[in-house]
């Protein structure tokens, strides 16, 4: 089990290191930023390159294509494993920690190297909390719910099963192939309910015992904003770095038929999450969005200690009252690369473009310049 002690010590290793100005090969500023190739590598090289970092991306055989090639420029080292998880492996790590990587987990690093063996075996200093990735799996004890009812922010509400239905709601279940991801579909009542998943069933998308451990959902009817964030425990401050859609598909398809064709479509839509799209918000309701952020990031303080570090998302609607509601929170880079090129409210504070993984690199740069890696790492 790797203890807080253990990180320190490597990160004491690297310091050690940063302070050897002879060190042969020494990257600029001592550290490299290191990531999974899938998700939000792009974002994370990229904003790394933009202050001066070197990179070192993980890459699966047969993925890495579009890192070793069309994007190389973003990556100054490449790690191929056979599989992603191998870069759990005790001599993957070794050579993460031998080019003095401070890795940014990411979902595709959660989902397939899996939260124990991140939390156990993973001896690498992560930017970010570590012990609270798996509070996004609504199965957790302290998860993403509990959490947001400990900040005192709305949700939808959760039905125990299918026959408390009584207003619209949203399914989520497993999926049957792909089984880190969740199949989706509407409902508004029991009967419809059971037809819907009678009928997703027969697709094969879902299986009946995934079905019985679905999340029914309240479906909330409103404009749709994914609130992303990063905190700094160095200066203690909350940065808003803006707001995205996602695009689905099959569902961006279907929406886009006039209604008499949509009602002749007969399989249910998927909802897999595909793209992104970046959207403002009304100035007048910025304060209460930022409020949001900041309460979430005290509730979680005392729940997860050390509490948020680095990015994080809370994705909800705002309804016609103009309450935001949040259904669902990633606790780690949300992985939306548009927000650095739609989004204007990082440009109002540093008066330049910063993306997530700009600030990330920002604040890498500024704790080993405090040598404080400590506070930013787990």
């Amino acid at each position: 089990m790797i203890t807080t002690s253990d990180i320190h010590s490597v990160i004491a290793e690297y310091e050690a290191r940063i302070s050897d100005r002879t060190q042969s090969g020494a990257p600029p500023y001592g550290v490299r930023v290191g990531v999974l190739g899938s998700h939000s590598a792009l974002e994370i090289g990229y904003g790394a390159k933009q202050e001066g970092l070197e990179t070192v991306v993980v890459c699966e055989q047969g993925r890495e294509e579009i890192y070793q090639h069309a994007y190389r420029n973003l990556f100054d080292h490449l790690i191929i494993v056979e599989k992603f998880s191998d870069i759990a492996d005790p001599d993957v790590q070794q050579r993460l920690r031998d080019l003095n990587t401070v890795f940014v987990p990411n979902r595709s690093f959660a989902c397939y190297v899996g939260y124990s063996r991140i939390e156990e075996e993973f001896l690498v200093p992560l930017m970010g909390n570590r012990y609270m990735l798996r509070a996004e799996e609504r199965t957790a004890a302290r998860n993403q719910y509990y959490l947001l009812d400990r900040a005192g922010l709305r949700r939808p509400r959760v039905f125990s099963n299918s026959a408390e239905i009584d207003r619209p709601v949203i399914v989520k279940v497993q999926e049957s192939e792909r089984r880190q991801e969740r199949a989706f579909f509407f409902a508004s009542s029991p009967a419809t309910f059971d037809e819907a998943a009678a009928q997703t069933i027969a697709e094969g998308r879902i299986r009946q015992e995934d079905l019985d451990a679905a999340l029914i959902e309240e479906y909330v009817q409103g404009a749709l904003f994914n609130a992303n964030f990063f905190f700094s425990p160095l200066t203690d401050e909350i940065d808003l770095l803006g707001f995205d859609r996602r695009i689905q598909t099959d569902l961006d398809g279907l929406l886009r038929m006039p209604a008499r064709e949509q009602l002749q479509v007969s399989a249910r839509p998927q909802n897999i999450e595909i793209g992104h799209s970046g959207v403002t918000l009304r100035e007048s309701q910025l304060a209460g969005i930022w409020q949001a952020g900041k309460r979430f990031i005290d509730a979680c303080r005392p729940e997860y200690p050390p509490g948020i570090i680095g990015l994080f998302a809370l994705q909800g609607s705002i309804t016609r009252q103009l309450e935001f509601i949040v259904f669902d929170v990633s606790l780690r880079i949300p992985g939306c690369p548009c927000v650095e090129t739609t989004s204007p409210y990082m440009k109002y504070k540093y008066l330049k473009e910063v993306g997530p993984g700009r600030r990330v690199a920002m604040e890498i740069i500024n704790a080993v310049q405090e040598r404080s890696l400590a506070r930013i790492s787990t």
